[in-house]
Protein backbone atom coordinates (compact mmCIF):
# COMPACT_ATOMS: atom_id res chain seq x y z
CA UNK A 1 0.00 0.00 0.00
CA UNK A 2 1.49 3.33 -0.75
CA UNK A 3 2.18 5.76 2.21
CA UNK A 4 2.50 9.50 2.46
CA UNK A 5 2.15 11.76 4.88
CA UNK A 6 -1.10 14.46 4.65
CA UNK A 7 -3.14 16.70 7.02
CA UNK A 8 -6.68 14.36 5.81
CA UNK A 9 -6.17 10.95 7.66
CA UNK A 10 -9.87 9.66 6.35
CA UNK A 11 -8.52 7.53 3.77
CA UNK A 12 -5.84 6.18 5.55
CA UNK A 13 -7.72 5.14 8.60
CA UNK A 14 -10.72 3.54 6.00
CA UNK A 15 -7.70 1.70 4.72
CA UNK A 16 -6.40 0.33 7.56
CA UNK A 17 -9.96 -0.29 8.76
CA UNK A 18 -10.46 -2.38 5.35
CA UNK A 19 -7.13 -4.01 5.90
CA UNK A 20 -7.56 -5.15 9.40
CA UNK A 21 -11.47 -6.15 8.90
CA UNK A 22 -10.69 -9.82 8.74
CA UNK A 23 -8.48 -10.51 11.34
CA UNK A 24 -10.07 -8.12 13.75
CA UNK A 25 -13.52 -9.45 13.11
CA UNK A 26 -12.20 -13.28 14.42
CA UNK A 27 -11.04 -11.83 17.90
CA UNK A 28 -14.54 -9.57 18.08
CA UNK A 29 -16.61 -12.26 17.95
CA UNK A 30 -14.60 -13.97 21.20
CA UNK A 31 -14.80 -11.21 23.90
CA UNK A 32 -17.75 -10.60 26.31
CA UNK A 33 -20.44 -8.83 24.72
CA UNK A 34 -21.30 -6.00 25.64
CA UNK A 35 -24.07 -4.45 23.69
CA UNK A 36 -25.17 -3.25 20.35
CA UNK A 37 -23.79 -0.09 19.36
CA UNK A 38 -25.96 0.01 16.28
CA UNK A 39 -28.02 -2.47 13.56
CA UNK A 40 -27.65 -0.94 10.19
CA UNK A 41 -30.28 -3.62 7.95
CA UNK A 42 -29.43 -7.08 9.10
CA UNK A 43 -26.16 -6.35 10.57
CA UNK A 44 -24.92 -5.43 13.75
CA UNK A 45 -21.96 -3.48 15.25
CA UNK A 46 -21.14 -4.30 18.88
CA UNK A 47 -19.48 -1.88 21.32
CA UNK A 48 -16.42 -4.25 21.68
CA UNK A 49 -16.40 -4.30 17.73
CA UNK A 50 -14.92 -0.46 18.17
CA UNK A 51 -12.85 -0.48 21.17
CA UNK A 52 -10.69 -3.33 18.80
CA UNK A 53 -10.52 -1.73 15.90
CA UNK A 54 -10.18 1.30 17.65
CA UNK A 55 -7.05 -0.21 18.87
CA UNK A 56 -5.57 -1.75 15.97
CA UNK A 57 -5.85 1.48 13.72
CA UNK A 58 -3.78 2.49 16.60
CA UNK A 59 -0.93 -0.20 16.20
CA UNK A 60 -1.18 -0.08 12.37
CA UNK A 61 -0.35 3.75 12.75
CA UNK A 62 1.96 3.48 15.20
CA UNK A 63 -0.05 5.81 17.26
CA UNK A 64 -0.04 8.64 14.71
CA UNK A 65 -3.58 8.42 13.81
CA UNK A 66 -6.12 8.83 17.13
CA UNK A 67 -9.49 8.07 16.43
CA UNK A 68 -12.64 8.68 18.19
CA UNK A 69 -15.32 6.15 19.38
CA UNK A 70 -18.13 7.44 17.14
CA UNK A 71 -15.66 8.25 13.77
CA UNK A 72 -14.99 4.70 14.40
CA UNK A 73 -18.61 3.55 14.68
CA UNK A 74 -19.05 5.78 11.95
CA UNK A 75 -16.55 3.90 9.87
CA UNK A 76 -17.76 0.53 11.16
CA UNK A 77 -21.49 1.99 9.93
CA UNK A 78 -20.06 2.44 6.31
CA UNK A 79 -18.97 -1.08 6.39
CA UNK A 80 -22.34 -2.63 7.36
CA UNK A 81 -23.80 -0.48 4.96
CA UNK A 82 -22.28 -1.71 2.07
CA UNK A 83 -22.67 -5.32 3.14
CA UNK A 84 -25.87 -4.99 3.49
CA UNK A 85 -26.85 -3.32 0.29
CA UNK A 86 -24.03 -5.86 -1.61
CA UNK A 87 -27.08 -8.58 -0.81
CA UNK A 88 -29.41 -6.68 -2.09
CA UNK A 89 -27.58 -6.09 -4.95
CA UNK A 90 -27.22 -9.90 -5.87
CA UNK A 91 -23.26 -9.20 -5.60
CA UNK A 92 -21.67 -13.06 -6.25
CA UNK A 93 -19.05 -14.40 -3.81
CA UNK A 94 -18.73 -17.71 -4.52
CA UNK A 95 -17.12 -20.74 -2.43
CA UNK A 96 -13.87 -20.54 -4.00
CA UNK A 97 -12.87 -16.99 -3.29
CA UNK A 98 -13.86 -17.08 0.59
CA UNK A 99 -11.78 -20.68 0.91
CA UNK A 100 -8.86 -19.10 -0.44
CA UNK A 101 -9.10 -16.30 1.51
CA UNK A 102 -9.54 -18.35 4.48
CA UNK A 103 -6.82 -20.60 3.93
CA UNK A 104 -4.44 -17.27 3.26
CA UNK A 105 -5.56 -15.97 6.66
CA UNK A 106 -4.89 -19.85 8.16
CA UNK A 107 -1.47 -19.53 6.84
CA UNK A 108 -0.91 -16.47 7.70
CA UNK A 109 -1.48 -16.56 11.22
CA UNK A 110 -0.02 -20.36 11.68
CA UNK A 111 3.37 -18.40 10.11
CA UNK A 112 2.56 -15.90 12.76
CA UNK A 113 1.97 -18.18 16.17
CA UNK A 114 4.20 -20.91 14.59
CA UNK A 115 1.64 -23.80 14.39
CA UNK A 116 -2.03 -24.23 14.44
CA UNK A 117 -2.49 -25.47 17.95
CA UNK A 118 -0.63 -21.94 18.75
CA UNK A 119 -3.27 -20.19 16.71
CA UNK A 120 -6.35 -21.97 17.66
CA UNK A 121 -5.42 -21.42 21.04
CA UNK A 122 -4.63 -17.52 20.37
CA UNK A 123 -7.92 -16.97 18.89
CA UNK A 124 -10.43 -19.16 21.56
CA UNK A 125 -11.41 -21.04 19.26
CA UNK A 126 -12.02 -25.01 19.95
CA UNK A 127 -10.70 -26.83 16.68
CA UNK A 128 -9.76 -25.43 13.05
CA UNK A 129 -12.87 -25.83 12.09
CA UNK A 130 -14.70 -23.72 14.06
CA UNK A 131 -11.77 -21.07 13.07
CA UNK A 132 -12.61 -21.47 9.55
CA UNK A 133 -16.49 -21.29 10.00
CA UNK A 134 -16.08 -17.69 11.54
CA UNK A 135 -13.25 -16.97 9.27
CA UNK A 136 -15.68 -17.84 6.47
CA UNK A 137 -18.28 -15.37 7.74
CA UNK A 138 -15.79 -12.57 8.19
CA UNK A 139 -14.57 -12.98 4.72
CA UNK A 140 -17.56 -13.51 3.06
CA UNK A 141 -18.48 -9.69 3.97
CA UNK A 142 -15.14 -8.60 2.88
CA UNK A 143 -16.04 -10.19 -0.20
CA UNK A 144 -19.53 -8.43 -0.44
CA UNK A 145 -18.42 -4.94 0.47
CA UNK A 146 -15.31 -5.32 -1.86
CA UNK A 147 -17.86 -6.45 -4.77
CA UNK A 148 -20.37 -3.70 -3.76
CA UNK A 149 -17.63 -0.96 -3.30
CA UNK A 150 -16.41 -1.83 -7.56
CA UNK A 151 -20.01 -2.43 -8.76
CA UNK A 152 -20.39 1.29 -7.31
CA UNK A 153 -17.37 2.92 -9.12
CA UNK A 154 -16.75 0.11 -11.99
CA UNK A 155 -17.29 3.39 -14.59
CA UNK A 156 -15.64 5.76 -12.17
CA UNK A 157 -12.52 7.17 -14.70
CA UNK A 158 -10.46 10.07 -14.06
CA UNK A 159 -9.69 12.80 -16.70
CA UNK A 160 -5.65 13.98 -16.78
CA UNK A 161 -7.79 17.46 -16.34
CA UNK A 162 -9.36 16.38 -13.46
CA UNK A 163 -5.70 15.24 -11.92
CA UNK A 164 -4.60 18.82 -12.40
CA UNK A 165 -7.31 20.48 -10.66
CA UNK A 166 -7.13 17.95 -7.65
CA UNK A 167 -3.15 18.41 -7.23
CA UNK A 168 -3.23 22.36 -7.57
CA UNK A 169 -6.07 22.01 -4.70
CA UNK A 170 -4.03 19.83 -2.37
CA UNK A 171 -1.09 22.52 -3.36
CA UNK A 172 -3.37 25.61 -2.72
CA UNK A 173 -4.21 24.19 0.49
CA UNK A 174 -0.45 23.02 1.65
CA UNK A 175 -1.66 19.49 1.47
CA UNK A 176 0.32 17.85 -1.10
CA UNK A 177 1.22 14.30 0.07
CA UNK A 178 4.91 13.44 0.36
CA UNK A 179 6.08 10.34 -1.10
CA UNK A 180 8.48 8.33 0.78
CA UNK A 181 12.12 7.02 -0.27
CA UNK A 182 11.74 4.02 -2.95
CA UNK A 183 13.75 2.08 -4.94
CA UNK A 184 14.05 -0.71 -7.63
CA UNK A 185 15.81 -3.71 -6.84
CA UNK A 186 17.06 -7.06 -9.30
CA UNK A 187 19.08 -10.02 -8.16
CA UNK A 188 21.85 -12.40 -9.67
CA UNK A 189 22.05 -15.75 -7.98
CA UNK A 190 23.90 -18.43 -8.00
CA UNK A 191 23.31 -21.56 -5.30
CA UNK A 192 26.12 -23.92 -3.82
CA UNK A 193 24.86 -27.19 -4.81
CA UNK A 194 26.23 -30.48 -2.58
CA UNK A 195 27.94 -33.01 -4.53
CA UNK A 196 26.12 -36.34 -6.04
CA UNK A 197 27.95 -38.07 -3.65
CA UNK A 198 26.91 -36.24 -0.63
CA UNK A 199 22.95 -36.63 -1.88
CA UNK A 200 23.44 -40.20 -2.38
CA UNK A 201 24.81 -40.43 1.74
CA UNK A 202 22.07 -38.81 2.97
CA UNK A 203 19.40 -41.00 1.09
CA UNK A 204 21.62 -43.56 2.22
CA UNK A 205 21.51 -42.59 5.52
CA UNK A 206 17.06 -41.75 5.03
CA UNK A 207 16.61 -45.78 4.06
CA UNK A 208 18.67 -47.14 6.51
CA UNK A 209 16.75 -45.34 9.53
CA UNK A 210 13.74 -46.48 7.66
CA UNK A 211 15.04 -50.10 7.84
CA UNK A 212 15.95 -50.08 11.16
CA UNK A 213 12.44 -48.78 12.42
CA UNK A 214 10.34 -51.40 10.42
CA UNK A 215 12.48 -54.40 10.48
CA UNK A 216 14.43 -54.06 14.05
CA UNK A 217 11.80 -51.67 16.22
CA UNK A 218 14.37 -48.53 16.56
CA UNK A 219 12.19 -45.40 17.77
CA UNK A 220 11.43 -43.14 15.27
CA UNK A 221 11.50 -40.62 17.54
CA UNK A 222 14.50 -41.11 19.27
CA UNK A 223 15.94 -41.43 15.50
CA UNK A 224 14.40 -38.27 14.61
CA UNK A 225 16.02 -36.69 17.89
CA UNK A 226 19.56 -37.76 16.58
CA UNK A 227 19.37 -37.25 13.19
CA UNK A 228 16.56 -34.80 12.34
CA UNK A 229 17.87 -31.02 10.98
CA UNK A 230 14.58 -29.40 11.66
CA UNK A 231 14.47 -27.15 14.65
CA UNK A 232 11.54 -27.97 16.07
CA UNK A 233 12.98 -31.93 16.48
CA UNK A 234 14.10 -30.90 19.98
CA UNK A 235 10.39 -29.94 21.16
CA UNK A 236 8.48 -32.76 19.17
CA UNK A 237 10.57 -35.51 18.38
CA UNK A 238 9.75 -34.81 14.91
CA UNK A 239 5.46 -35.40 15.45
CA UNK A 240 4.01 -32.95 13.78
CA UNK A 241 0.84 -33.69 15.28
CA UNK A 242 -2.26 -33.97 12.75
CA UNK A 243 -2.56 -31.63 9.17
CA UNK A 244 -5.03 -31.58 6.67
CA UNK A 245 -4.94 -30.84 2.33
CA UNK A 246 -5.88 -27.07 3.58
CA UNK A 247 -2.20 -27.13 6.13
CA UNK A 248 0.14 -24.76 5.23
CA UNK A 249 2.82 -27.46 4.16
CA UNK A 250 4.61 -27.69 1.48
CA UNK A 251 2.85 -29.69 -1.46
CA UNK A 252 5.65 -32.48 -1.73
CA UNK A 253 5.22 -33.32 2.31
CA UNK A 254 1.20 -33.52 2.06
CA UNK A 255 1.00 -35.75 -1.09
CA UNK A 256 3.69 -38.14 0.42
CA UNK A 257 1.66 -37.69 4.14
CA UNK A 258 -1.76 -38.73 2.33
CA UNK A 259 -0.37 -41.33 0.06
CA UNK A 260 0.29 -43.63 3.20
CA UNK A 261 -1.02 -46.30 5.57
CA UNK A 262 -1.29 -46.09 9.29
CA UNK A 263 2.25 -46.87 10.26
CA UNK A 264 4.05 -46.83 6.91
CA UNK A 265 7.07 -45.12 6.35
CA UNK A 266 7.00 -42.83 3.07
CA UNK A 267 10.89 -43.70 0.86
CA UNK A 268 13.00 -40.77 1.37
CA UNK A 269 11.85 -37.55 -1.00
CA UNK A 270 13.09 -34.29 -1.83
CA UNK A 271 11.16 -30.77 -1.00
CA UNK A 272 12.65 -27.30 -0.57
CA UNK A 273 14.09 -28.05 2.94
CA UNK A 274 16.49 -31.01 1.88
CA UNK A 275 14.92 -34.61 1.69
CA UNK A 276 12.63 -36.09 4.18
CA UNK A 277 11.03 -39.50 5.36
CA UNK A 278 7.15 -39.28 7.03
CA UNK A 279 5.58 -41.55 9.27
CA UNK A 280 1.91 -41.73 8.88
CA UNK A 281 0.85 -42.58 13.22
CA UNK A 282 -2.64 -42.28 12.14
CA UNK A 283 -5.85 -41.33 9.97
CA UNK A 284 -8.25 -39.02 12.13
CA UNK A 285 -11.53 -38.48 9.34
CA UNK A 286 -9.65 -36.06 7.00
CA UNK A 287 -6.24 -35.33 8.86
CA UNK A 288 -3.30 -37.41 8.90
CA UNK A 289 -0.99 -37.40 12.28
CA UNK A 290 2.55 -37.89 11.03
CA UNK A 291 6.17 -37.49 12.33
CA UNK A 292 8.94 -36.59 9.82
CA UNK A 293 12.93 -36.76 9.97
CA UNK A 294 14.41 -34.06 7.97
CA UNK A 295 18.02 -34.37 6.57
CA UNK A 296 19.80 -31.66 4.52
CA UNK A 297 23.38 -32.74 2.43
CA UNK A 298 25.66 -30.81 3.97
CA UNK A 299 27.82 -28.20 1.19
CA UNK A 300 31.90 -28.27 1.66
CA UNK A 301 33.71 -24.43 2.13
CA UNK A 302 34.86 -25.19 -1.30
CA UNK A 303 32.02 -25.51 -3.09
CA UNK A 304 30.58 -22.30 -1.22
CA UNK A 305 33.92 -20.47 -1.95
CA UNK A 306 33.70 -21.72 -5.76
CA UNK A 307 30.02 -20.35 -6.05
CA UNK A 308 31.09 -17.06 -4.53
CA UNK A 309 34.00 -16.28 -6.90
CA UNK A 310 31.78 -16.95 -9.67
CA UNK A 311 29.26 -15.08 -8.71
CA UNK A 312 32.16 -12.10 -8.03
CA UNK A 313 33.76 -13.38 -11.68
CA UNK A 314 30.57 -12.01 -12.89
CA UNK A 315 30.11 -9.03 -11.34
CA UNK A 316 33.60 -7.82 -12.48
CA UNK A 317 31.83 -8.67 -15.86
CA UNK A 318 29.19 -6.61 -15.65
CA UNK A 319 31.11 -3.64 -14.13
CA UNK A 320 33.41 -3.61 -17.16
CA UNK A 321 29.91 -3.76 -19.57
CA UNK A 322 31.10 -6.95 -20.88
CA UNK A 323 27.80 -8.11 -20.14
CA UNK A 324 24.41 -6.33 -19.18
CA UNK A 325 22.86 -6.90 -15.92
CA UNK A 326 20.02 -8.40 -17.62
CA UNK A 327 21.42 -11.41 -19.66
CA UNK A 328 24.19 -12.24 -17.48
CA UNK A 329 20.22 -13.28 -15.01
CA UNK A 330 19.38 -14.69 -17.74
CA UNK A 331 21.92 -16.52 -18.74
CA UNK A 332 23.36 -17.39 -15.32
CA UNK A 333 21.04 -16.94 -12.15
CA UNK A 334 19.77 -19.84 -10.37
CA UNK A 335 16.46 -18.47 -9.31
CA UNK A 336 13.39 -19.56 -10.43
CA UNK A 337 11.49 -16.61 -9.64
CA UNK A 338 12.78 -13.84 -11.23
CA UNK A 339 15.60 -15.64 -13.82
CA UNK A 340 13.22 -14.19 -16.36
CA UNK A 341 12.31 -11.12 -15.36
CA UNK A 342 15.90 -9.32 -15.53
CA UNK A 343 16.21 -10.66 -11.86
CA UNK A 344 13.07 -7.73 -10.49
CA UNK A 345 12.81 -8.24 -6.88
CA UNK A 346 9.03 -7.94 -6.26
CA UNK A 347 7.56 -6.55 -2.67
CA UNK A 348 5.22 -9.25 -1.81
CA UNK A 349 2.70 -6.43 0.47
CA UNK A 350 2.59 -4.32 -2.69
CA UNK A 351 2.78 -6.63 -5.97
CA UNK A 352 4.54 -3.87 -7.30
CA UNK A 353 8.51 -3.62 -8.42
CA UNK A 354 8.75 -0.77 -6.00
CA UNK A 355 9.69 -0.75 -2.01
CA UNK A 356 9.64 2.07 0.08
CA UNK A 357 13.02 2.06 1.84
CA UNK A 358 12.75 2.88 5.41
CA UNK A 359 9.61 -0.42 5.54
CA UNK A 360 11.90 -3.33 4.27
CA UNK A 361 13.30 -6.06 5.75
CA UNK A 362 16.22 -4.40 7.97
CA UNK A 363 18.78 -6.89 6.98
CA UNK A 364 18.26 -6.20 3.08
CA UNK A 365 17.73 -2.51 3.66
CA UNK A 366 21.53 -2.56 5.32
CA UNK A 367 22.60 -3.55 1.95
CA UNK A 368 21.38 -1.73 -0.51
CA UNK A 369 20.93 1.74 1.61
CA UNK A 370 23.92 2.88 0.26
CA UNK A 371 23.74 2.16 -3.36
CA UNK A 372 22.83 4.85 -6.27
CA UNK A 373 21.29 3.90 -9.04
CA UNK A 374 23.18 1.68 -11.19
CA UNK A 375 25.63 0.45 -8.47
CA UNK A 376 25.61 -3.21 -7.26
CA UNK A 377 26.50 -4.51 -4.07
CA UNK A 378 29.25 -6.64 -3.36
CA UNK A 379 28.52 -10.60 -3.49
CA UNK A 380 27.08 -11.73 -0.43
CA UNK A 381 26.03 -15.05 1.07
CA UNK A 382 22.67 -15.91 2.00
CA UNK A 383 20.77 -19.24 3.29
CA UNK A 384 16.84 -19.73 2.43
CA UNK A 385 14.51 -20.89 5.26
CA UNK A 386 14.88 -24.08 3.62
CA UNK A 387 18.58 -24.44 4.09
CA UNK A 388 19.81 -23.87 0.41
CA UNK A 389 23.11 -21.97 0.34
CA UNK A 390 23.84 -19.21 -2.34
CA UNK A 391 25.82 -15.99 -3.28
CA UNK A 392 24.10 -13.01 -4.80
CA UNK A 393 24.74 -10.17 -5.64
CA UNK A 394 22.32 -6.72 -5.84
CA UNK A 395 21.51 -4.06 -8.58
CA UNK A 396 19.47 -0.87 -7.82
CA UNK A 397 17.77 -0.41 -10.71
CA UNK A 398 15.88 3.15 -9.81
CA UNK A 399 15.98 5.39 -6.78
CA UNK A 400 13.91 8.20 -5.20
CA UNK A 401 14.53 9.70 -2.67
CA UNK A 402 11.82 11.57 -0.29
CA UNK A 403 10.11 14.27 -1.76
CA UNK A 404 6.72 16.48 -1.90
CA UNK A 405 4.78 15.58 -4.81
CA UNK A 406 5.22 16.61 -7.96
CA UNK A 407 2.66 16.77 -10.48
CA UNK A 408 5.25 15.75 -13.34
CA UNK A 409 7.43 13.39 -11.51
CA UNK A 410 4.72 11.45 -9.90
CA UNK A 411 1.85 11.96 -12.04
CA UNK A 412 0.60 8.09 -11.85
CA UNK A 413 0.85 8.27 -7.91
CA UNK A 414 -1.42 11.42 -8.03
CA UNK A 415 -3.72 9.96 -10.70
CA UNK A 416 -4.19 6.94 -8.17
CA UNK A 417 -4.90 9.26 -5.45
CA UNK A 418 -7.57 11.60 -7.51
CA UNK A 419 -9.32 8.15 -8.80
CA UNK A 420 -9.56 7.25 -5.03
CA UNK A 421 -10.78 10.32 -3.91
CA UNK A 422 -13.68 10.39 -6.84
CA UNK A 423 -14.23 7.04 -6.17
CA UNK A 424 -14.93 7.52 -2.34
CA UNK A 425 -17.28 10.59 -3.37
CA UNK A 426 -18.90 8.32 -5.59
CA UNK A 427 -19.69 5.92 -2.82
CA UNK A 428 -20.56 8.97 -0.30
CA UNK A 429 -23.31 9.79 -2.42
CA UNK A 430 -24.37 6.46 -3.09
CA UNK A 431 -24.18 5.99 1.13
CA UNK A 432 -26.15 9.23 1.74
CA UNK A 433 -29.01 8.15 -0.80
CA UNK A 434 -28.85 4.79 0.80
CA UNK A 435 -29.11 5.57 4.19
CA UNK A 436 -32.61 7.38 4.15
CA UNK A 437 -34.16 3.89 2.89
CA UNK A 438 -32.06 1.36 5.16
CA UNK A 439 -32.66 0.34 8.48
CA UNK A 440 -30.43 1.91 11.04
CA UNK A 441 -31.39 1.81 14.78
CA UNK A 442 -28.50 3.51 17.21
CA UNK A 443 -27.82 2.76 20.69
CA UNK A 444 -28.45 5.88 22.86
CA UNK A 445 -25.40 5.92 23.88
CA UNK A 446 -24.21 7.08 20.11
CA UNK A 447 -26.96 9.18 19.38
CA UNK A 448 -24.42 12.41 20.79
CA UNK A 449 -22.21 11.72 17.85
CA UNK A 450 -22.11 14.26 15.29
CA UNK A 451 -21.73 12.00 12.31
CA UNK A 452 -20.91 13.44 8.59
CA UNK A 453 -23.37 11.54 7.10
CA UNK A 454 -27.13 11.56 8.61
CA UNK A 455 -27.28 8.06 10.30
CA UNK A 456 -29.24 9.54 13.29
CA UNK A 457 -32.27 10.31 10.38
CA UNK A 458 -32.60 13.17 12.33
CA UNK A 459 -33.42 15.77 8.93
CA UNK A 460 -36.50 13.10 7.75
Amino acid sequence: MMQFKTKTLKNIKLLTLLFFFGIIAVNAQKVKIDGVAVVVGKNIVLDSDIDKFKEEVKVRSEGKIEISDCEMLEELMQQKLLAHHAVIDSVVVTKSQIDDRVNRSIGYFTQEYGSEEKMIKAYGFNSLTDMKEELGRVQKENLLINGEQEKLTESVDITPEEVRVYYNGLKEKNELPEFPAEIELAQLVLRAEPTKEETERVIAKLNQIKNQVEKDGASFRLKAIINSTDPSVAKNGGNLGVITKETQFIKEFKEVAFSLDEGQISEPFKSIFGYHIILLHKIKGQGREVSHILMQPEISDDKLSETKAEVEKLRKEILENKITFEDAVKKYSEDDETKNNGGILMNPYSGETTWELTRMDPELYGRVNDLKKGEITEPFYDETRGGEKMYKVILMRNRTDTHTAELVNDYVKVQQLALAKKKEETIAKWSKEKISDTYIKLNSDFKKCTFKKDWKKENK
